[in-house]
């Protein structure tokens, strides 16, 4: 029997109420590009990197059948991380503070790459995005 291996992750899929500042924080403060727009279903997908962050507003068609939006007292995930170009930690953190943006303390942690330096922020459903510098 013929086996496969996982090579990376293609998408992850967000829903929300807040379609337009979810596409402000990934794309103008995280550099994604708003790639396809599906009107009619209420989905924005936007590249980031070789992979996909759908957007889907949970008052669009797909979205409706996902249930209630994520609130501050819960949420559809735990985190996602985001591998990153390479970038000095001191340069990172100053590029997302110019943005505005809270974060958390760089931390060295386990990944697909393996160990490494990341850093934890919120998008604005409350969503925690990890960004690791790849090596």
């Amino acid at each position: 029997m013929e086996s496969f291996h996982i090579l990376a992750i293609d998408h992850v899929v967000l829903r929300t109420k807040r379609v337009d500042a979810m596409i402000e924080f990934y794309c103008d403060k995280l550099g994604c590009n708003v790639e396809r727009t599906l009107e009619k279903e209420g989905l924005i997908q936007l590249r980031a990197g070789h992979a996909l962050i759908d957007l889907v507003d949970v008052e669009g068609m797909l979205g409706k059948r996902g249930g209630k939006p994520p609130e501050e007292t819960g949420h559809n995930m735990d985190h996602f991380c985001l591998l990153i170009s390479p970038i000095e930690p001191e340069a990172l953190f100053t590029y997302l503070k110019s943005k505005d943006l809270r974060l958390d303390e760089m931390q060295t942690r386990y990944g697909a790459t393996g160990f490494g330096l990341s850093v934890y922020l919120n998008d604005p459903d409350g969503n925690t995005v990890e960004l690791k510098p790849s090596k």
